[in-house]
């Protein structure tokens, strides 16, 4: 490999998928594949800050694996709605203990993550201050999760102007970008529900497939410019499915070590 390359890896969104980039991390770090800098979008946000910080992919997967059905359900604390049903102050605790309080300056990697503003549309990187403050933005959900203001902007999910900043980390610096999209086609998701019965969906899945959508449909101009795009196989669950931890995890660590020939190759171009 070709020392002088310096690689970035592009997280994106994609919530109880987003598991998936601890897999995708493990298989990374096994191989030897040393990230330089690291952008997250929502889901991605959380995984690209911890592991800028230091911590491992496997202390990520342990803490995923310790979390059962109630853990996960008792992170939505609902209350009176301030720009969002979830005030995400449980998830903000949650956040603390996978990130710390730290500030960017102390990371062990570059790293940014992306908002939107919810009054202009654009796009808020986020790479100063408390990595804390910058992830709880970058995963506002809107509508789920109360608004989260910053330098006078009210930002929420990055995902809705970029599901994986492949041009985030590009701009901090990196020759190689792996982007890594944990969002399924529109395509897969014709075979899926073609495959079984539909049925009467609630305003939880109507809100959830909506997001879905609309996030698929926008991850394809965000991957443009990546050297490496990995796929992890997420057709089989839902952005809720954080219970399936175990599961999302094995599909990115298979789709890393896929990609693992192809990121050599981009090396020593």
């Amino acid at each position: 490999m070709m020392a002088n390359k310096k690689i970035g890896l592009a997280l994106g969104g994609g919530a109880a998928r987003g598991l998936a980039h601890i897999g995708v991390l493990k298989a990374l770090k096994a191989n030897g594949i040393k990230i330089d800098y690291i952008a997250g979008t929502s889901a991605g946000a959380v995984a690209g800050a911890a592991y800028a910080k230091g911590t491992s992919p496997d202390a990520l997967k342990e803490m995923a694996l310790s979390m059962g059905v109630r853990d996960w359900a008792s992170l939505a604390d609902v209350g009176i709605p301030h720009g969002g049903f979830i005030s995400g102050n449980r998830i903000k605790s949650l956040l603390k203990v996978i990130i710390g309080d730290v500030d960017f300056k102390e990371l062990s990697v570059p790293f940014a993550c992306v908002a939107c503003d919810l009054y202009t549309g654009e796009e808020v990187i986020i790479n100063k201050g408390s990595v804390l403050e910058a992830v709880r933005a970058s995963i506002s959900i809107p509508i789920v999760f109360s608004v989260v203001e910053r330098d006078g902007r009210f930002l929420v999910d990055g995902g809705l102007i970029n599901q994986v900043p492949v041009n985030v980390v590009r701009e901090m610096g990196a020759d190689i970008v792996i982007g890594v999209n944990v969002i399924p086609t529109l395509k897969s998701r014709k075979k899926k529900a073609a495959a079984k019965k539909v049925k009467q969906p609630g305003i939880f899945d109507v809100m959830t497939h909506v997001i879905d959508i609309t996030n698929a449909k926008t991850v394809i101009k965000s991957l443009k410019g990546a050297n490496v795009v990995i796929n992890p196989d997420t057709r089989d669950y839902t952005s809720a499915d954080f219970h399936q931890a175990k599961d999302l995890i094995l599909q990115g660590e298979l789709a890393g070590e896929l990609a693992i020939p192809e990121i050599e190759l981009a090396l020593k171009q």
